[in-house]
Order: C-alpha cells, then sequence, then structure tokens
C-alpha cells in the first residue's frame, strides 16, 4: 500500500540524494572519491574525553536511562563553559538543557512552538534543519537574507509588516553553515531590540562558536542585555571536541523554551546514554588545548583549500569561522547550477561537494567544500580540480553532447 503522508509531501526531494548515489556507484567501481561534501570531521576525539566515557561505562549503574533534559553535572558543566567564554550567567536548572545533538534540539523545539500555520524567519541560504525543522512542525516559512547587515535588518522589518499572522521566531546561524559569515554583539543587539518589541522569539545556532580563524572569538547572543527575554542558542560538542558520532548538544537561554524543549523532549527520549553526558562534562570542564588543535588543523587545511584553488584559477573566499568554504561556482560553469556542477565536478575530478541548492534557492549559485580530508588529500583534490577547469571547455561540451542524447 502506497501513501503519501502529510508530512513527508511538505519536504521537497533530498537533493544531496543525487551526489551521494554518485558516490556510491563510484566507489562501488572502485575510483577514488575524494569526499569534500559532508561536514563529517575525521579526526578522533581527544584521548582524554575517551578515557572518561570508558571509565563511566564500566559503572554497572551508569547503564540505566539517563534523563531526558541531561545529568546536572553537564548542565551546570554548560553553564560554566557560558560564564568563562562569554561571561553569560545561567541557571543550570531552569536555562540549560542537554539535547542528543544541536539538530534535534532545533528540531524538537521547533515541534513544540509551532502550530499549522505558523510563519518561521528562516535566513537563505541556511543549514536544512533550520527551515525544515519548521516546515516537518506544520508551520510556513518566510526567508530573510543571510548577511548579517543593514539589509538583513531592512528585510526583517519588512517581514513582519507583511506576515499574517505575525512571526513566531527568527532563526539565527553565525558562524553560518554554509556561508562561514559571522556577525558581532551590535548587530545582535539590534536584532534582539526588534525581536523584543513584536515578541518573537530567536532561535540562534552557535554549533561553530569554537571553530574560527585568525578573528576575535565569535559571540553569543546571550550576551546582549535583555537577550534571554526572547532568545535560546543552540551548541554542540560534534565540532568543538570532534564528537559527531557521540550526539550530545545543548540549548541555553529563554526559561519558557527551554521549559517547553525539555517537555517535549520528556515524551520523545531519556537522555544521552549517561557515560557519554560525563564524558561530555569532562571536556567542557578539562583542558582545552584540544580545541586549539582542532583549531589550527581546520585552519591549516583551510589555507592548502583557498591557496591551492586560487593557484588553479578558482577565487574563493577564505572563511574566517567553521570549517566549510562557500565557493562561488566558477563563471564558465555558473549556468549549469550547483547541483550540475557538482555532479560534473565528481565525474570528472573525482572531488565531491555540497550542491549550494541543498541549503535553500539563494544557494544555489553556490557549492559548500567541507574541510575534512588532510593536506595531502586535499591538494590532491586541488590538483584534480586544477585539471578539470583547465578542461573546462571540453568537458561542458561533452556534458552538453550526454544532455542531448539522454533528451
Amino acid at each position: 500500500m502506497e501513501s503519501e503522508f502529510y508530512r513527508l509531501k511538505r519536504l521537497p526531494p533530498y537533493v544531496f540524494a543525487e551526489v551521494n548515489a554518485m558516490k556510491a556507484r563510484a566507489r562501488a567501481a572502485a575510483e577514488d572519491i575524494i569526499d569534500l561534501g559532508m561536514g563529517n570531521p575525521d579526526q578522533p576525539t581527544p584521548q582524554h574525553i575517551v578515557d572518561k566515557l570508558v571509565e563511566a561505562a564500566r559503572n554497572p549503574r551508569a547503564h540505566r536511562y539517563s534523563m531526558s533534559r541531561g545529568i546536572p553535572g553537564l548542565r551546570k558543566a554548560l553553564a560554566g563553559y557560558y560564564e568563562r567564554r562569554f561571561n553569560v550567567d545561567l541557571d543550570p536548572e531552569s536555562e540549560c538543557i542537554v539535547t542528543l545533538g544541536s539538530k534535534e534540539g532545533l528540531a524538537n523545539l521547533a515541534s513544540a512552538i509551532t502550530s499549522p500555520g505558523d510563519i518561521l524567519l528562516v535566513p537563505n541560504p541556511s543549514y536544512p534543519i533550520h527551515p525544515y525543522g519548521f516546515i516537518i512542525a506544520g508551520g510556513s516559512v518566510r526567508h530573510v537574507p543571510v548577511q548579517p547587515d543593514a539589509d538583513f535588518l531592512t528585510a526583517l522589518k519588512r517581514a513582519v509588516k507583511h506576515s499574517v499572522p505575525k512571526p513566531v521566531a527568527l532563526v539565527l546561524n553565525y558562524p553560518s553553515n554554509p556561508t562561514a559569515l559571522i556577525a558581532d554583539l551590535d548587530f545582535y543587539g539590534q536584532v534582539v531590540d526588534f525581536c523584543r518589541f513584536h515578541g518573537i522569539y530567536i532561535l540562534s545556532d552557535l554549533a561553530y562558536a569554537e571553530i574560527y580563524f585568525d578573528i576575535a572569538p565569535p559571540p553569543s547572543i546571550l550576551e546582549i542585555p535583555g537577550a534571554k527575554d526572547v532568545a535560546i542558542e543552540f551548541t554542540s560538542m560534534s565540532k568543538t571536541y570532534n564528537m559527531p558520532g557521540w550526539r550530545i548538544g545543548f540549548a541555553a537561554g529563554n526559561k519558557t523554551l527551554i521549559h517547553a524543549l525539555s517537555r517535549i523532549k520528556s515524551y520523545l527520549d531519556y537522555g544521552a546514554f549517561t557515560p557519554i553526558q560525563v564524558a561530555a562534562s569532562a571536556a567542557l570542564n578539562g583542558p582545552q588545548d584540544c580545541v586549539e588543535e582542532i583549531r589550527k588543523l581546520y585552519k591549516d587545511r583551510r589555507d592548502v583549500l583557498i591557496e591551492g584553488l586560487d593557484a588553479a584559477g578558482w577565487a574563493v573566499p577564505s572563511p574566517p569561522a567553521t570549517m566549510f568554504a562557500w565557493a562561488p561556482i566558477p563563471p564558465a560553469f555558473a549556468h549549469l547550477g550547483s547541483l550540475e556542477f557538482s555532479k560534473l565536478l565528481l565525474h570528472e575530478a573525482k572531488v565531491a561537494v555540497a550542491p549550494g541548492i541543498g541549503f535553500g534557492e539563494h544557494g544555489d549559485g553556490h557549492v559548500r567544500i567541507a574541510l575534512v580530508e588532510n593536506r595531502h588529500r586535499t591538494r590532491q583534490a586541488v590538483r584534480n580540480i586544477k585539471q578539470f577547469l583547465g578542461s573546462q571547455d571540453k568537458i561542458l561540451a561533452d556534458a552538453e553532447k550526454r544532455k542531448a542524447v539522454g533528451a
């Protein structure tokens, strides 16, 4: 029996699926694909964090159900991180919650606060869960620009003026995935003032707070006086400590939103495995030299990639933060769009990237390149891309022939 389920009908085809299928076929044919598509850290979790996990897992009592909102020690560790890093005071009991990664937290909060027909404001392009968490929950998304500047604020005012009903919430994500843009406190202050005046919640995704290069550490929106009246912020262990598969993250800030998330999570999960939470506490409370090493690793890879692409004839802005480069499609290939360009790059250069259209229609002129391969593999990718660009006329002509035959 086939059925079109309501929530699935609201989701477009997963645009990354075509590239993923091509990767799978190429690997099955024993082709060497350099995968710079998914932001999946390739380095191991620091040893002292793994050791704490093992130690905690040896305690039989730790194998029982945990707490859906997180063990007290981990919520206190999160509050301590915010105090050290941002000079923000948080109540671990009412202003902090542990999530199964920031993605789960965002999706479950969207489910908790969204009614059918509600309007949510989300930048475009953005990480897919930012709009689709609300769409799955029955809401309607109105897009605003991603650049944190005066145009954003103008668009925000216009969106509120012309939205019926009034928007429920605004999503922010700086440092941004996929664009790597960063925001400053002046921008955050203006947004907080606007949203407090209009009674709009702010959901800030700060997953890349510790992956930054050659700039001051990115701020938290909770540093703005009065921000906790409207704002909740999501952070994650995945990138900061190379812990993506551990699925551990946090939300902090507005008590009403924390309570809403806590309540809905109490119906859906029993929290992360307790030893994982104990290890996460050790990560936040312990030595932070590993974070600096991770930051240096991504900076080194960034420099190899950007300098290499520039020498190959592909001018890509150097990202000031995150583990991604947001690369404009080379002019000769711009007419193809990001999906077809990504497929062509994979087919001809054996390099996989993420098509920008997967992050929203305004991302279609770009591809996202993840810094997830070592220097040697990154240089190999650059060499392949240089050869690809050097043969662009032939490659485009052959692509047009294949398209004509297929038609």
